[in-house]
């Protein structure tokens, strides 16, 4: 189904796209400025800087994105928020990418004509890579409590066939599929679902905000992972190094399960059950080619 793309070309103008930032460097951000602004399809880049100062301000504006420094960390929801609301012209297409992302500008341009060809779509994530050229596992179901106790806190040594569900690991990601939870580093939204599902939570700082976002959207249309295309992504991990922002993603943890259910969300079980996890035939029908 999703193997004939539209092959027109994008439309000028279509795509609006946003970053927030904190403490990034100017090469960084012009790594991403550089991929984001290269796409035919981008109309306007907006970036909403959480810093204390204003150094990214030169390298953003010369790249010509328009660059918007707060007066005090707001977060990562948030931001996008502003971006979206306040400072982006409408467009069909609105892009959430993270500062450590870097890809072909063609990508943009891919992802756009599968967009169009595929209207019931609300959101789609290509393939993420790592910089040595891994994948990175960023397809998932949506989690339960220990779903993200046994990836966060026992490694790869215990549970290992509770972490490869959780993963996706059993099945096809070589294919276009639909996934119930992608990663909010690069996530390419049709704004009008945006609009329908009223933006990101601010509730979450940090963390678990493309969760929550992906599972509302999930539950109104598709949302997709096309792994025709890639990016690269930096991926710190930084709350598996630092204690401050460990805090930060178990009070979003905390939230995230305390909005949608501990023990009972049925919701969750509903959109998982479309990426196939139960029947071996179902995972077959829900390769989307």
């Amino acid at each position: 189904m999703y193997e004939n793309e539209v092959q027109a070309k994008p439309e000028l103008n279509c795509i609006t796209a946003s970053l927030v930032t904190y403490g990034n460097s100017p090469q960084e951000i012009g790594d991403v400025l550089q991929s984001v602004r290269g796409s035919k399809s981008v109309r306007q880049v907006v970036v909403i800087d959480n810093s204390s100062h204003e150094s990214l301000r030169s390298c953003v504006e010369s790249y010509g994105a328009e660059y918007f420094r707060m007066d005090r960390n707001v977060g990562f929801g948030a931001g996008h928020n502003l971006a979206i609301k306040k400072h982006c012209r409408p467009a069909k297409y609105h892009l959430v990418v993270n500062p450590d992302i870097s890809c072909d500008p063609d990508v943009l341009d891919s992802l756009y004509r599968f967009m169009e060809e595929h209207p019931d779509v609300g959101l789609v994530m290509p393939r993420i890579l790592y910089p040595d050229g891994s994948e990175q596992r960023l397809c998932k179901q949506l989690p339960s409590p220990l779903d993200l106790f046994v990836r966060r806190f026992l490694g790869n040594s215990l549970f290992k066939a509770q972490r490869a569900r959780y993963e996706l690991r059993h099945l096809d990601m070589d294919k276009p599929r639909e996934v119930p939870c992608l990663s909010g580093c690069f996530m390419l939204l049709r704004s009008s679902a945006l609009r329908e599902i009223g933006g990101f939570d601010e509730r979450y700082f940090m963390y678990m905000e493309d969760f929550d976002l992906c599972r509302r959207i999930a539950a109104k249309y598709k949302t997709v992972y096309y792994p025709k295309v890639s990016v690269t992504h930096g991926y710190a991990k930084g709350s598996y190094r630092n204690s401050k922002l460990l805090a930060y993603h178990l009070r979003s943890s905390f939230r995230y399960f305390g909005k949608w259910g501990w023990i009972l969300d049925p919701e969750r079980k509903k959109l998982n059950r479309k990426t196939g996890l139960l029947l071996s035939e179902q995972q077959d029908e829900m390769i989307l080619y």
